[in-house]
């Protein structure tokens, strides 16, 4: 009759012990390059995007006035140039970064 999982993960445990391997490395211990810190980068603005648009669908759904009253009210707060301008980057660059570096991937 064949061992059950838990004996040959006992097995497979007292082996490793034996064998004084050493465990696998922390991804700590890795140097930060270009390309990881752009994969990082994509898996995020891919996650803001996927947020960000379900957010937005669930709020045309759920709020009871239609866009152009809202898009009134953020007109009526008069808000100056700087922070319209860092809010459009905000909205802006995670959906070019994403769509920039996809292509990249792709080429």
């Amino acid at each position: 009759m064949g061992t059950t999982a838990k004996e040959e993960m006992t097995h497979f445990w007292e082996k490793n012990t034996k064998s004084n391997r050493p465990l696998s490395p922390h991804i700590t211990i890795y140097k930060w390059s270009l390309p990881m810190a752009m994969s990082v980068m994509h898996r995020g603005t891919g996650v803001a995007l996927s947020l960000g648009v379900s957010l937005f669908g669930l709020a045309a759904l759920l709020l009871p006035e239609q866009f152009p009253h809202y898009l009134a009210m953020v007109k009526s707060l008069s808000l100056g140039p700087a922070l319209i301008y860092s809010a459009k980057f905000a909205l802006a660059f995670p959906l070019s970064y994403h769509t920039w570096n996809g292509v990249r991937h792709l080429v």
